[in-house]
């Protein structure tokens, strides 16, 4: 599933051949994706300006001077797609802009969703009503991680992927965040120390930061609008390393929970 950097490596992938441009032609190919397309996205996007490209969390806004905003979530395997040379089955809403350009959202398990809500309450809007703090802003701090945590004593692991204490935090980059900082993911989260949790935040800042700078991560059926690869996969401390050696000289072992797997080294990380 595409996770923040990939979301922040499409928005600003889209930001050349959206922002400041006119929509002239909207066309949804199929009724839904997840949920059906709003009914009026077609007469209320046509001809209306976008004037800025937002992240939260893994969802990506699209803001226009209608006063709405279109909100995008890529699923299990959507991406935009730029300028296609044609029109695949999977290319299921089309936007085009006055100077000609035509992006397609492809998405063949049809996980992702489009919305079209009034900008002034986005968020107030479900889910990010109860989310939690950016991890790449400036409330993420060690003193909110500190409070957030105190006296839970579910995983660290488990809590970091809860939206409501940190908002579009991923199974990839807390498995690396988490090598990183030298904590066992299944430590218990209101045991970790401030100090440890202060290096924790910069851990899962720094992770961020070089998987948008890399184009994120290549997972089965993520690239870029450009149709680019990410190539963060390539820098994977833990993830996917199952049974390889540790950069402290241990292995990397992997585990099964609900359905995701988990990457860590019980020699460095405690």
């Amino acid at each position: 599933m595409p996770e923040l950097p990939e979301v922040e490596t499409t928005l600003r992938g889209l930001v050349p051949v959206l922002e400041g441009h006119r929509l002239v032609r909207v066309e949804t190919r199929r009724p839904d994706l997840r949920r059906p397309f709003p009914p009026d996205l077609r007469q209320r996007l046509t001809g209306a300006t976008v004037t800025g490209l937002r992240r939260r969390a893994k969802y990506g806004w699209i803001d226009t001077d209608r006063g709405d905003t279109l909100v995008f979530h890529l699923g299990m395997s959507g991406r935009w797609r730029i300028d296609p040379a044609e029109l695949g089955p999977h290319d299921h809403f089309l936007l085009q802009t006055e100077t000609g350009r035509t992006l397609t959202l492809n998405d063949p398990r049809r996980f992702g969703s489009i919305d079209l809500v009034p900008t002034c309450g986005l968020e107030d809007l479900e889910p990010f009503l109860k989310m939690g703090p950016e991890p790449l802003g400036s409330h993420f701090s060690p003193d909110y991680l500190n409070q957030a945590l105190a006296g839970r004593l579910a995983p660290i692991k488990a809590l970091l992927l809860d939206q409501r204490i940190v908002a579009g935090l991923g199974n990839i980059y807390v498995c690396e965040a988490l090598h990183l900082a030298g904590i066992a993911p299944d430590r218990a989260g209101g045991k970790i120390t401030r100090p440890r949790l202060a290096r924790l935040v910069e851990a899962i800042r720094e992770v961020l930061l070089a998987a948008i700078e890399a184009g994120g991560s290549s997972l089965r059926d993520y690239a870029r609008p450009d149709g680019q690869l990410g190539y963060f996969s390539k820098q994977w401390r833990v993830y996917g390393r199952e049974g390889e050696a540790c950069s402290c000289g241990g292995t990397i072992q992997r585990r099964a929970e609900g359905g995701r797997s988990t990457f860590f080294c019980r020699r460095c990380q405690r």
